[in-house]
C-alpha cells in the first residue's frame, strides 16, 4: 500500500500546476460523467419496465372486460362443421397408418355394431398388433390420431413380449365419427318417386 502511495506522492511532485489541474478535474468528471451515465440507463430501463407494465395491464383489463361480456360470437367446431354422414373406412384407415409406420397390418380388424347417439355415429373396431417395436407402435398411433380429426384411439392395452424384451403386443380400439344421416332424407326421396310416378 505505501509503495503505491509513494508513487502517486511522486508523481504528483512530477506533474506541472496545470496537469495537476487537469488530473483534479479529470478525478471530479469521470466519476460525475459514470453517475449521469448509470442514472440515465437507469431511468430508461425504469421508463421500458413502465411501458410494460402498461401494457400488460390494458391486456388483462381487456381480457377482464371480454370476460364480463361473455363470448361474443359464436364458436365453430371446424372438426364438426366438415364431418360427413359417411364414416372413414377403418379398415383403409388403419392400413395406411401402418404404411407410414413402416410395417405391414397382417391383424384382422373386427368392427362393431355402430353407436348412433345425439345426432352423430360412432363406428368403432377392434385390432391386435404383435411383436411391434417402440418405433413402429409410435409412429402407427400417431398416425392414427393425427391423419383425421374425426378418428381416435378409445382403448389402449400394451403388453410386454417375454420372449423378446423389446417388443411389445398391443390390444386396440379405434373409433371414427360422423353425423347422422338425416331421418327424413330417405322417406323424402321415396315421396319424390312416388310423385313423379
Amino acid at each position: 500500500m505505501s509503495a503505491i502511495t509513494d508513487k502517486a506522492s511522486d508523481f504528483w511532485a512530477r506533474i506541472s500546476p496545470r496537469e495537476r489541474r487537469l488530473v483534479v478535474f479529470a478525478a471530479i468528471a469521470v466519476p460525475v460523467t459514470i453517475a449521469i451515465w448509470l442514472g440515465l440507463a437507469i431511468h430508461d430501463g425504469l421508463d421500458a419496465m413502465a411501458a410494460r407494465n402498461t401494457k400488460t395491464r390494458k391486456a388483462l383489463d381487456a381480457l377482464a372486460d371480454l370476460r364480463a361480456r361473455g363470448q361474443t360470437h359464436e364458436q365453430v367446431d371446424d372438426t364438426v362443421a366438415t364431418m360427413g354422414t359417411e364414416p372413414l373406412s377403418l379398415d383403409t384407415y388403419l392400413s395406411n397408418a401402418a404404411k407410414k409406420a413402416k410395417f405391414d397390418l397382417k391383424s384382422t380388424i373386427t368392427p362393431r355394431q355402430p353407436v348412433t347417439r345425439n345426432g352423430f355415429v360412432t363406428n368403432t373396431s377392434t385390432l391386435t398388433l404383435d411383436n411391434m417395436t417402440m418405433d413402429q407402435l409410435k409412429d402407427f398411433l400417431q398416425e392414427v390420431e393425427t391423419a383425421s380429426k374425426t378418428v381416435a384411439i378409445t382403448h389402449l392395452d400394451l403388453r410386454r413380449d417375454f420372449r423378446e424384451k423389446d417388443k411389445i403386443d398391443v390390444n386396440l380400439e379405434v373409433s371414427t365419427y360422423s353425423k347422422e344421416k338425416p331421418a327424413n332424407a330417405g322417406s323424402a326421396a321415396g315421396s319424390d318417386t312416388g310423385k313423379g310416378g
